[in-house]
């Protein structure tokens, strides 16, 4: 007998012994499910599991149906600068792209000064950030967002981190005690709407690189609005990295098991000057990990190897809690142990030419010829590093390094060969495993600073419990998740 066949009988006895114990005053507890031995008495039951499982013949396909959402990916080095006046965040945010979920990543969001990284870092600019950006989600269709229309107002800096007012989201939001009133609702995945006890006490700590949603979070404090299309879900900041995620307000519900790990990478090694900071994720069954980085400077020969080994670094010390406080679903510990995962961020990797060598080629539009100087394309394909990792096919001019307010590269006004940069591919967004499909690689034409922001569109596949089933499920007044029946349904349907 297959894997699958036993996963799937166990679930239809644990179902089936739930019927028979229905008359009990208390409700069903996973950990109540009967052990092999008392097989016989559940199957007693058939007539009732036949009507439970009359159209379920298949664990695969009868328990999960496969939905496609579209993720909107972003990443722009800033350079130290705040929004100013006029600015038209359309370079940034597309208008009206439609996207289901959209991931912001910013790097230099403030000046990366010794005040900044030493002792506190500016949460201003990020609150300005965050109005803009809430401003262009959520305007009226056809209208356009500029930084002169910001208030800032709505945002502040605070140790609890809520959601409209009504709910705190937290590292990880599955309830330690679920009231009695609602056990009923208590199924399969780890909803916002779940009517937390009045003692549930503060979010377990991760481990040392681990950060809580309690810890320095952006606050959103703003009054329910019906007309509002996208929800704020996360920000966090570690100096100047900055990272926020948003979502259609009907997919709320179904955002589960939100952590963050952060991993400095900057002076000694360990600062948040440099480094990343990762959000993992689940939408419905399917675990996402995002990583915002911004990796080790330099144009020198040999300072990709540089970069190379903060890559290895941030995958290595990058985790999350690995068990939810219900103590059945095991979450994604790494960031390879996702199902889908995207990487963006100034990864500054450069082109190995010489300046004049790559102003030339630049001059002729040869886009391929530079690409086969990439040292990112080049460290990929020798294997030493993103080994599995995917990138879509760059057409776009290189981002970096642009003179102040300009559209030309700062080394056509630079005379001294030691501050001239070679303008390379500096802003990238990559992808791992299975069910993603890369829409669009663009770039943004906004003169803000010494670099252009990239965007991406994606389209996911993501795992999403059969209807038929939940409403079979609901009937039989259960509170039994499926993640606590099957607990590693990827390696057990492979």
């Amino acid at each position: 007998m297959s894997e699958k066949t036993v996963w799937c009988d166990k679930l239809r006895k644990s179902l089936t012994s739930k019927n028979v114990e229905e008359k009990e005053s208390r409700p069903f507890e996973a950990k109540e499910l009967p052990p092999d031995h008392h097989h016989d008495k559940v199957d007693s039951s058939a007539q009732i599991n036949s009507s439970v499982f009359s159209n379920f013949s298949s664990p695969v396909s009868d328990i999960f149906d496969s939905q496609t959402f579209r993720i909107f990916v972003s990443t722009w080095n800033v350079g130290g600068n705040s929004p100013c006046a006029g600015l038209n965040l359309n370079e940034f945010l597309p208008l009206d792209d439609g996207s289901d979920i959209y991931v912001l990543g910013f790097q230099e969001i403030v000046p990366l000064n010794a005040g900044n990284v030493f002792v506190s870092e500016d949460n201003e600019p990020a609150s300005k950030w965050l109005d803009l950006i809430d401003q262009a989600l959520n305007r009226p269709l056809g209208s356009t967002v500029d930084s002169s229309q910001s208030s800032s107002s709505s945002y502040s800096t605070n140790k609890t981190f809520r959601r409209d007012q009504t709910v705190q989201l937290k590292a990880c939001n599955c309830p330690s005690k679920v009231k009695k009133k609602s056990y009923r609702k208590a199924c399969f995945s780890c909803r916002f709407s779940y009517d937390f006890d009045s003692d549930d006490g503060e979010p377990e700590k991760g481990e040392d690189e681990t950060s809580s949603l309690d810890d320095n979070e952006v606050v959103l404090t703003m009054k329910l609005n019906n007309r509002r299309r996208y929800s704020y879900i996360v920000s966090k900041q570690m100096v100047g990295i900055f990272i926020t995620i948003w979502a259609k307000k009907e997919l709320v519900g179904h955002l589960s098991h939100l952590q963050i790990s952060c991993v400095g990478r900057g002076i000694m090694g360990r600062l948040g000057n440099k480094g990343c900071i990762s959000v993992s994720m689940s939408l419905h069954q399917t675990s996402f990990c995002f990583i915002c980085c911004h990796l080790a400077s330099g144009e020198k020969e040999g300072d990709e190897l540089k970069r190379n080994s903060d890559v290895r670094k941030i995958s290595k010390n990058t985790h999350f809690q690995r068990i939810c406080k219900n103590h059945h679903r095991i979450n994604p510990k790494k960031i390879l142990d996702h199902d889908r995962v995207i990487w963006l961020g100034d990864l500054n990797y450069r082109i190995s030419l010489s300046y004049l060598e790559t102003k030339r080629l630049l001059e002729q539009n040869d886009w391929d010829a530079l690409l086969e100087k990439d040292q990112l394309r080049i460290e990929r394909e020798s294997g030493r590093v993103f080994n599995g990792w995917k990138e879509g096919k760059i057409y776009f001019a290189p981002t970096y390094k642009y003179s102040n307010n300009s559209d030309s590269y700062s080394g056509e006004n630079v005379t001294s060969k030691s501050k001239r940069r070679t303008p390379a591919w500096c802003d990238r967004i990559l992808w791992h495993g299975n069910g993603i499909a890369q829409l669009f690689y663009i770039r943004g034409e906004s003169k803000l600073s010494d670099h252009r922001p990239v965007f991406a569109g994606f389209s996911v596949d993501v795992e999403v419990l059969d209807d038929r089933f939940r409403k079979e499920i609901s009937a039989s007044n259960m509170k039994v998740g499926v993640e606590e029946l099957l607990p590693n349904l990827n390696n057990i349907f492979s």
